[in-house]
């Protein structure tokens, strides 16, 4: 392991795990620009890497740890204020990695945690029916035992998915695809909205349990006018059926789809719909915008707007 360095006088230390990934990157800097000193922890292999170099431009700490070993960990989480965990993957990662996470935060005596669950409000959709919300939902079951006080980041769904990745809003066609009902709302986040929320909960010793925030909450109806209204274009709704055929459709694509380790293969983002449009994932009210007064909150015409 590379070993960390003593963080300035009265300046807060964060610990931030994952921090080469795109949401990573973007809580590195944002705490950064809130005055943090921020040790990044990435894989020895990364620490050549653009990202690694980015973030030091940045002025962040770049510690190569193994993240097999506890001990290299707790090593790396020493003087810190919080640890953020901004890890990716599978129940390797998202359990058992961030497991010796957590298990080296309370052994170098940290007092925060914040895992990495930033997504839609996976505490209330019915087990079994997201495997990526199931596996956020083991981890917390450990991390509420711990001797640590946490905080998790609901933000729904990543608001910069709807330019492509996610099958809703299709510029092409010029649709909005929904299932179920045209008014169900919506949850959505920006990821450097989220990560500009994080920063300031880490450095925020007062934080709850859980923090539920949303850029814009919009049901496919309202996503329509927002997208008709940022391209200058008419976009039409498109219901191919019922929340009903898309579970058998998601059975089906499982039964189908090849053996994969992918995080996000079709059938899971096909799961993450289905938990939004049924209003299963939705988060409750009153949401934590306001806690910060500095932030502004990106609405998805502003985003699909910037994006034409």
């Amino acid at each position: 392991m590379t070993e960390p360095t003593t963080p300035a006088p009265n300046t807060p230390l964060i610990v931030l795990a994952g921090a080469t990934g795109a949401l990573g990157l973007l809580i590195a800097h944002q705490l950064r620009r809130r005055g943090a000193s921020v040790r990044a922890l990435v894989r020895p292999a990364s620490l050549a890497g653009a990202e690694a170099e980015s973030l030091r431009r940045q002025g962040v700490e770049v510690v190569g740890v193994d993240y097999a070993s506890t001990a290299d960990l707790t090593r790396a989480c020493q003087g810190a204020g919080c640890v953020v965990s901004a890890l990716n993957g599978l129940r390797d990662v998202m359990v058992e990695t961030q497991g010796r996470l957590l298990d080296a935060a309370v052994a170098a005596g940290v007092p925060r945690f914040i895992p990495s669950d930033f997504a839609a409000d996976f505490t209330r959709v019915p087990e079994g029916s997201n495997r990526n919300f199931d596996l956020r939902r083991e981890f917390a079951r450990h991390l509420d035992k711990a001797p640590i006080r946490a905080t998790s980041v609901l933000n729904g769904m990543f608001m910069d998915l709807l330019r492509g990745t996610a099958p809703v809003v299709l510029a092409g066609p010029r649709l909005v695809l929904y299932w179920g009902h045209a008014d169900q709302p919506l949850d959505f986040t920006t990821m450097q909205d989220t990560a500009d929320f994080t920063a300031a909960a880490a450095l925020d010793p007062s934080t709850p349990r859980y923090l539920r925030v949303a850029g814009d909450v919009a049901s496919p109806r309202q996503l329509r006018e927002a997208a008709t209204a940022a391209t200058g274009h008419r976009f039409r709704l498109l219901r191919p059926g019922s929340l009903g055929l898309l579970s058998t459709l998601i059975k089906l694509t499982k039964t189908l789809a090849p053996a994969s380790n992918d995080v996000f293969p079709p059938w899971q983002g096909m799961q993450y719909l289905h938990n939004m449009l049924s209003g299963d994932a939705k988060l409750p009210g009153p949401l934590d915008n306001h806690r910060y007064p500095d932030l502004k909150w990106t609405t998805v015409q502003e985003m699909l707007a910037a994006n034409r």
